[in-house]
């Protein structure tokens, strides 16, 4: 019997809900009063694993696995995630745990701040540091956005396990094509209305990239006020905000399986940080970003103010998909329809700072 698994990274812990038919069961919290950043579940081998990186005010940051469903969670004796002495820099919170695709079964990514790409060969037991993104010469350049500087999202390719793509609070994009021995920046296109050359080669403010499900070239992302398709890896980029009712956000999500469809959750602006229009809406693009749908029944009608931030907004593999979103008001939405309607999880959790599901046997 498949189930659907849902883990839910709040500030003050992680939930974890399973879908058995119709019915949702929610639990937690686990890692109680440690903020959840990231959190992944990785179904590459027949025992799934989740990874999650926590982060206690007392004992810092941590990343945690667990083989069971959450029943019991492993910490390593050392630090998973450290950075090497001569960096003169130490761990503030591991912002992403991205397992990699089939071409690397064992390998899991690790996107921290400060700004920094680790690599686990050991699906996320231990990670290393990947230098030559450290040692990128424009990194001296780099500045924290709001929420600090990151790297936050990392994208890999199916068809291979070279290609990488990460997005870094505020540097940009950079890709690199050899498993992250050299690196470029991939932002051509992409505008920085706060930055005095709106068209840098690096400095964007990225907010969140996913990947097509029919072309792995094709990537939509969220930046710091437009959102943005490119159809060559992030070589080029090119405008589809026309037709959302605000282009600042900070979520993207693909479909798993239907190519040319994608959700954001538009926000007012970046200094009025609430829906945009004030509405609880999702919104849905099925020609790769030429039109966009309000995704709106069974969610709040009146006046709403639940922010959805960048890994808060995520689909699962299912076919049809399940889309899930929650806010900093600590509400979850599902929908198992493709986003077309919603049901209420949860309520009155803690700030929801991430979220991701999977179906699992």
């Amino acid at each position: 019997m498949t189930e659907v698994l849902l883990a839910v990274g709040t500030r003050k812990g992680l939930f974890i809900g399973r879908k058995r038919g119709r019915s949702w069961e929610l639990q937690g919290p686990h890692f109680n009063a440690q903020a959840v950043y990231s959190v992944a579940i990785d179904t590459r081998r027949p025992t799934p694993r989740l990874l999650v990186g926590g982060d206690s005010a007392h004992w810092g940051p941590s990343v945690f696995h667990s083989d069971d469903l959450g029943a019991s969670w492993v910490e390593p004796k050392k630090p998973a995630v450290k950075f090497p002495k001569d960096t003169g820099a130490s761990l503030e919170r591991v912002w992403q745990l991205h397992p990699a695709g089939p071409a690397a079964p064992d390998v899991v990514y690790a996107g921290t701040e400060p700004a920094a790409l680790f690599r686990s060969d050991d699906r996320g037991e231990t990670f290393e540091l990947v230098r030559p993104l450290w040692d990128h010469p424009t990194r001296s350049k780099w500045v924290p956005g709001g929420g600090g500087e990151a790297v936050h999202t990392v994208v890999t390719d199916r068809r291979s396990a070279d290609p990488v793509t990460v997005a870094v609070s505020t540097a940009g994009v950079f890709r690199s094509r050899d498993r992250g021995a050299a690196w470029e920046p991939s932002n051509k296109g992409v505008s920085a209305v706060f930055l005095p050359d709106p068209d840098p080669e690096f400095g964007q403010c990225v907010h969140k990239i996913a990947q097509d499900a029919g072309d792995a070239d094709r990537l939509y992302l969220q930046n710091h006020w437009g959102v943005y398709r490119s159809d060559d890896a992030g070589t080029t980029w090119g405008d589809i905000g026309a037709g959302l009712p605000s282009t600042f956000g900070f979520a993207v999500a693909a479909h798993p399986h239907r190519p040319g469809t994608a959700y954001v959750f538009p926000i007012t602006a970046d200094a009025d940080r609430v829906p945009a229009d004030r509405k609880c809406r999702v919104y849905r693009t099925s020609d790769a970003g030429a039109s966009w749908e309000p995704l709106s029944a069974g969610l709040p009608g009146g006046e709403h103010y639940g922010t959805v931030l960048r890994d808060a907004l995520r689909t699962d593999d299912a076919d049809p998909a399940g889309v899930y979103f929650g806010n900093r008001n600590g509400e979850v939405y599902a929908s198992a329809d493709d986003g077309d309607s919603w049901q209420q999880l949860a309520s009155h959790l803690p700030d929801v700072l991430c979220v991701r599901a999977a179906v699992i046997a």
